[in-house]
């Protein structure tokens, strides 16, 4: 695959705070990219600075083979954008909202009538459209904000903490959404999120760290770097545990056991087949590779030693 986004050497100051430290990475065209961090960590620095709202102190921004210094307005057309806050007029139905975002990409007349009823259908729009946005619900509201962001039917969906706030079905269906356009229009989606659940579903992941990346990998690879898989037996007597010669934790009726990865769990089946009648194993969890990798917890604080 090519890469859509290309970023060498990314500095942005905020007077002597360096929000963004010298960053490079790539996107590539069609995948799912996860960016991590806590508030602060250069996140949104990095992406209105994509998106030219902020102007960088160095380094090179390229969007689909395009230079953001030479060809800005070509880029935003590329781009849709999902802000983690709202920006729909709640006085305005839903579709005078949509109507008014595509004469800004002259989509006016048949044409967007015609663009509306693909979203519409697509988004499940048919019921409200005639609605004021201030009489809809939370999850009908990012729908819409979905629905803004690709009328102009841009290459790059970029998704600002797209589903805080919402209960776990709506979240569910948002991101049936979303996996459909990838599916069907090879959609690149550029995710920061705080819901680890949704950066293990990446296909890569950057964990930014005070404007530098502290970690970056397919979520398979940063769980087998940071993080152990666990085994838990279930049926079993602690003396039997006991006889793996290696520390566990009791939970319930259960007991859990670390290895280093499924080689290694593998190998205590073959040496202890018996133990294996009852057991479940897990990977290590996203949560826990934010934790190792920048010693913080994702709502900002820092890990206790």
């Amino acid at each position: 695959m090519n890469n859509i986004i290309e970023i060498k050497n990314l500095t942005k100051y905020y007077g002597k705070l360096k929000a963004v430290d010298d960053l490079s990475f790539s996107v590539r065209e069609g995948e799912l990219f996860a960016f991590l961090g806590v508030n602060g960590a250069g996140k949104s620095t990095t992406i209105s600075v994509m998106c030219g709202v902020l102007t960088r102190n160095g380094g090179s921004v390229t969007v689909n083979g395009r230079n953001i210094d030479t060809d800005l307005t070509q880029i935003k057309s590329e781009l849709g954008v999902v802000f983690q806050n709202s920006v729909l007029d709640s006085a305005l139905s839903v579709k005078d909202n949509l109507e008014i975002k595509a004469s800004l990409y002259s989509i006016v007349g048949k044409e967007f009538e015609k663009r509306l009823e693909e979203l519409s259908s697509l988004l499940d729009l048919g019921d409200i459209l005639n609605r004021p946005i201030s009489k809809l619900s939370g999850g009908q509201r990012r729908r819409i904000d979905i629905a803004r962001a690709l009328l102009h039917k841009p290459k790059i969906l970029i998704l600002d903490e797209p589903t805080t706030g919402l209960d776990p079905q709506t979240r569910k269906t948002i991101w049936e959404i979303i996996e459909r356009l990838r599916r069907e229009e090879n959609l690149t989606v550029f995710l920061t999120t705080h819901y680890m659940e949704e950066a293990a579903d990446a296909d890569y992941v950057i964990i930014l760290d005070s404007g530098k990346i502290a970690s970056e990998g397919t979520p398979l690879e940063l769980k087998n770097r940071f993080v152990s898989d666990y085994i838990t037996f279930y049926s079993v007597s602690e003396e039997e545990i006991k006889k793996l010669s290696r520390p566990y934790e009791k939970i319930r009726d259960a007991y859990r056991v670390s290895v280093k990865n499924t080689e290694e769990a593998l190998s205590l089946y073959k040496e202890n087949p018996e133990l294996f009648k009852d057991i479940e194993i897990v990977k290590g969890k996203m949560d826990d590779v934010f934790l190792r990798a920048t010693g913080k917890a994702l709502s900002g604080g820092e890990l206790n030693a």
